[in-house]
C-alpha cells in the first residue's frame, strides 16, 4: 500500500495548468522575434564587418612585421660588412708590418749581420 509520502510530487500538476491557446503562443512568439530580430541582425552584420576588418588588420600587421624583419636582416648584413672591413684593415696592417720586417731583415743580411 502506498502512503501519502509515496505519491509523485508532480502528480496533479498537469491538471492544475490552465489550457494554453496555441494561437496566442504563436502570436507572442512572432511578436518577440519581430521585436528582437532587427537588432540581432544589425549586431550580426556589425560583427561580420568587424571580423572582416580584423582580417585586413592582421594581414597588414603581417606585412609590416615582414618589413621589420627585412630591415633587421639588412642591419645584420651591414654589421657583417663593417666587421669584415675592420678585419680586412687589420690584415692589411699585418701584411705591411711583415713586409717592413722582411725589408729590414734583408738589409741586415746584406750588410753582413746574420740573424
Amino acid at each position: 500500500a502506498l502512503g501519502p509520502s509515496d505519491a509523485s510530487p508532480d502528480e496533479g500538476v498537469v491538471e492544475d495548468l490552465p489550457l494554453v491557446d496555441e494561437k496566442a503562443v504563436e502570436q507572442l512568439t512572432e511578436g518577440l522575434i519581430s521585436h528582437y530580430l532587427p537588432d540581432l541582425q544589425r549586431s550580426k552584420s556589425a560583427l561580420q564587418e568587424l571580423t572582416q576588418n580584423q582580417v585586413v588588420l592582421l594581414e597588414t600587421l603581417e606585412q609590416e612585421i615582414s618589413k621589420f624583419k627585412e630591415c633587421n636582416s639588412i642591419l645584420e648584413i651591414n654589421a657583417l660588412f663593417s666587421e669584415a672591413k675592420h678585419y680586412h684593415n687589420k690584415l692589411v696592417n699585418i701584411r705591411n708590418e711583415m713586409m717592413m720586417i722582411h725589408e729590414k731583415t734583408s738589409k741586415l743580411k746584406v750588410s753582413g749581420i746574420n740573424i
